[in-house]
């Protein structure tokens, strides 16, 4: 018998006992899921269906996000392959994950993918797999019967039809992440693991927003940084729907840009005339473009005529996190607390 979990509003997720009355695009209930799963399972997964034979055994994953959940849930040993790098994986899942193969820092090829042989591929965006994948799309995979999971973070309330990043139509929360975690939960019959672990972020998230508690009645304003194309030039800077947004709403402090785009293009004139109490900048490995470097961030900001004059730059009222903390993945919680440390330390949040 074919085990369903069904996502959208009204439906009844059959054979897990989940709760009823999911909305759509939400996490799979809050409900833990009830005994072994028991295959096949089937599930909606980025509007289209997916049906998992077994426990997978041989996954390639794409996105350090999706592979790190996979190691936190004890489920490194399945991990054949691995692509899409942002920096360094977290130190506790070092060892496990330096016995899977790198297939490239980016973006792998379709064959590259599909020459580990896996039972299972997982992806961080849909512009790797879906319907514009850059590394293949669904019917490519389903033509060599590999099932593909693409993270609900990318595409629960989020259009990725267009160019670039996409654009997220519903601001981002967590419960998708948790979503994420549970699917793999009962995709890899581990549900007691994802509980845990949701348990776990949901109480460390909790304690960082509670030492911050009264930043909300100072109207305190961010902005984050992530990169430049020129270090002179517009800066991308975070969205109001994306994971940097959700951050500083939970904080209780006021985004400066209001624009849906995930990273739009913002001149320092008009970063300047909003004047943010924060300072948020994002600190990577990568080099694709000049203002990667956070140093290069820090020099530009101690230089330039118009950065210079920031409050927040004057200040000093400025928090470098990783960049880890701007994708969706469990890294969101490193960056509230670190961003909620240096509130408490700037003396906004008293």
């Amino acid at each position: 018998m074919l085990k369903t979990i069904i996502n959208p509003v009204g439906a009844v997720c059959g054979g897990l006992a989940l709760a009823l009355g999911l909305l759509a695009g939400s996490v799979l209930g809050s409900a833990a899921i009830a005994g072994p799963t028991q295959y096949p399972l089937m599930l909606e997964n980025c509007g289209q269906k997916v049906v998992i034979d077994h426990a997978p055994k041989r996954v390639v994953s794409i996105g350090q996000a999706q592979t790190e959940i996979l190691h936190a849930l004890g489920l490194g040993d399945r991990i054949v392959a691995t692509a899409l790098w942002f920096g360094p994986i977290a130190k506790p899942y070092e060892a496990a994950n330096a016995k899977a193969k790198r297939l490239a820092d980016n973006d792998p090829s379709f064959e590259a993918v599909v020459g580990q042989e896996p039972d299972l591929v997982v992806a961080m965006y849909e512009w790797h797999i879906g319907p514009n994948g850059i590394v293949g799309k669904r019917d490519r995979f389903d033509a060599v019967k590999v099932p593909v999971y693409v993270s609900p973070t990318d595409c629960v309330g989020k259009d990725n039809t267009g160019a670039g990043d996409g654009v997220r139509t519903e601001p981002y929360t967590m419960e998708q992440l948790y979503r994420n975690i549970r699917e793999y939960g009962a995709i890899f019959d581990v549900a007691d693991r994802a509980e845990a672990l949701v348990a776990s972020l949901k109480q460390r998230e909790d304690a960082a927003l509670r030492s911050v508690e009264g930043i909300a009645a100072k109207n305190v304003s961010m902005t984050m940084w992530f990169s430049s194309k020129d270090i002179k030039g517009d800066a991308f800077l975070a969205g109001r729907n994306g994971v940097p947004a959700y951050i500083m709403s939970k904080l209780g402090a006021r985004n400066i840009i209001t624009t849906t785009e995930e990273w739009p293009l913002v001149g320092w004139e008009t970063v300047a005339a909003a004047d943010p109490d924060v300072l948020i900048l994002v600190k990577m490995d990568r080099r694709r473009f000049p203002a990667d470097d956070i140093d290069a961030k820090l020099n530009f900001l101690k230089t330039d005529p118009v950065a210079s004059k920031l409050s927040a730059v004057r200040n000093n009222r400025i928090v470098v996190v990783d960049v880890g903390s701007t994708r969706p993945g469990m890294d969101t919680v490193d960056g509230i607390e670190a961003i909620a440390k240096a509130v408490q330390s700037f003396g906004l949040a008293n």
